[in-house]
């Protein structure tokens, strides 16, 4: 059997019988008085006990008065949870996500028919502006072109023959009006006859008429020329176009096409993109699309971990009729052509700062108008209604705008409130 149990015990019956059969002796040595007998401790026991009476009562009575308090406080106003907030500074950034864009692509396709006589150049060849991606089979292009080329001198040399004609004409018509003129003269002292006159007078009018097929001997010829020289300069442009040309420094994209494939209008040669500048496209929604300008200061993460910092270039003055967000671009430098066309980038462009407080989501209710905000204890402890700015939505709560730097929100029970409804509040930490 164990010893220190029944120490245990006898301990304990013993501060019991003390405590409850001894409890006068008790609490006289506790006070420093002396109980000589058995008389004396039955004497003083009587006071003792209506002592105790007494401050029961009195006990009882400030129980029940604190308990009456504490009710009429319960019926004072509604009892909810409210979370002391202060405003506090954000930082002065818009935060999307993003990809990268080559500044520059460019599908480089045939204007004309011809088969391929140049050997391919491969993907991701470094090409210069101007470089030959493809050259064409020029067919009897050049046999069109000297043949245009013979009209035009054709019609060159009739310029001279249609010039002297229109020289002719004139001169016959002044030789037709000085002898019509003679021949009035004459008519009208009665030297000549009428048949006379009226035949000075045809010859005037077939001089005039000749006159007017000499000018227009001459714009037909002149038309002429135009027309040969618009049929050189396509016979020439047809010949350019056998030579397909880079249009810009970049790289290949894909190959160019291969040897003796037939290339139509449209028909794909290469496609060319330039990575020394890189573009970051994002998308912005329309709470933040104000805070963003042209020039700002923008940096990105890449999936790959690697940090670029660029400016604002561009921003769509034109909502995604489906997200209803706005274009952003920003371009970022590129020199050793580390970045590649369609990264993943998370975008952060700088901003103008605010205040604002962070609270968890479920503060957020309506008022009977369905507009979103929060309810505050006013300092008369009652209800007041602010609407809000919803700045930024993060996984444990949202920022703010719209409220004092200091106040009490509700954030249990504010739905079963509102303003101007007193309340007897709960205040919660902060950091809880």
């Amino acid at each position: 059997m164990r010893v220190i149990p029944l120490m245990t015990a006898a301990v304990v019956t013993a501060s019991l019988y003390y405590a409850v059969i001894e409890r006068d002796a008790l609490l006289a040595f506790a006070r420093g008085e002396q109980v000589s007998d058995e008389t004396a401790s039955s004497d003083v026991s009587e006071p003792t006990h209506a002592s105790a009476t007494t401050a029961a009562a009195a006990a009882a009575e400030n129980v029940a008065s604190q308990a009456a308090g504490a009710d009429k406080a319960d019926n004072s106003g509604v009892r909810v949870v409210a979370l002391r907030s202060t405003a506090r500074g954000i930082d002065s950034a818009v935060v999307l996500r993003g990809q990268t864009q080559a500044i520059r692509q460019v599908e480089v396709r045939s204007e004309t028919t011809s088969t391929v006589l140049s050997e391919p150049l491969r993907k991701g060849a470094q090409v210069k502006a101007g470089d030959l991606l493809c050259k064409l089979d020029p067919g009897t292009r050049p046999s069109t072109l000297l043949e245009a080329k013979a009209r035009l001198s054709e019609a060159k040399i009739r310029v001279p023959e249609a010039r002297a004609r229109l020289d002719e004409a004139r001169a016959r018509l002044k030789e037709a009006q000085i002898n019509l003129t003679a021949a009035a003269k004459l008519s009208e002292g009665g030297f000549a006859s009428e048949t006379r006159l009226a035949s000075s007078q045809a010859a005037e009018r077939s001089a005039v008429a000749g006159v007017a097929t000499a000018e227009t001997g001459l714009e037909t010829t002149s038309a002429g020329i135009e027309a040969a020289s618009a049929q050189v300069a396509a016979a020439e442009k047809e010949l350019a176009r056998l030579d397909i040309l880079a249009p810009f420094d970049g790289l290949l994209e894909s190959d160019t096409a291969e040897l003796g494939s037939l290339m139509q209008p449209g028909s794909l040669c290469a496609t060319v993109i330039q990575l020394e500048t890189i573009k970051l496209v994002g998308y912005v929604p329309e709470t933040e699309v104000n805070r963003v300008t042209i020039g700002a200061g923008a940096r990105a993460e890449l999936a790959n971990g690697r940090n670029v910092e660029g400016k604002v270039t561009f921003i769509s003055r034109s909502a995604d009729p489906t997200t209803r967000t706005f274009e952003v671009e920003i371009t970022v430098p590129n020199p050793d052509l580390a970045i590649r066309d369609g990264q993943t980038a998370d975008i952060v462009i700088s901003a103008e700062g605010s205040k604002a407080h962070y609270l968890p989501q479920s503060a957020l209710t309506l008022n009977n108008d369905g507009q979103l905000g929060v309810r505050v204890v006013e300092d008369d402890m009652t209800v007041g209604f602010y609407p809000i700015q919803l700045l930024r939505d993060e996984a444990s709560g949202v920022w703010l705008g719209g409220l004092p730097e200091q106040a009490d929100v509700i954030v249990v029970g504010q739905d079963f409130v509102v303003a101007g409804v007193s309340v007897a509040p709960t205040y919660k930490e902060v950091s809880q």
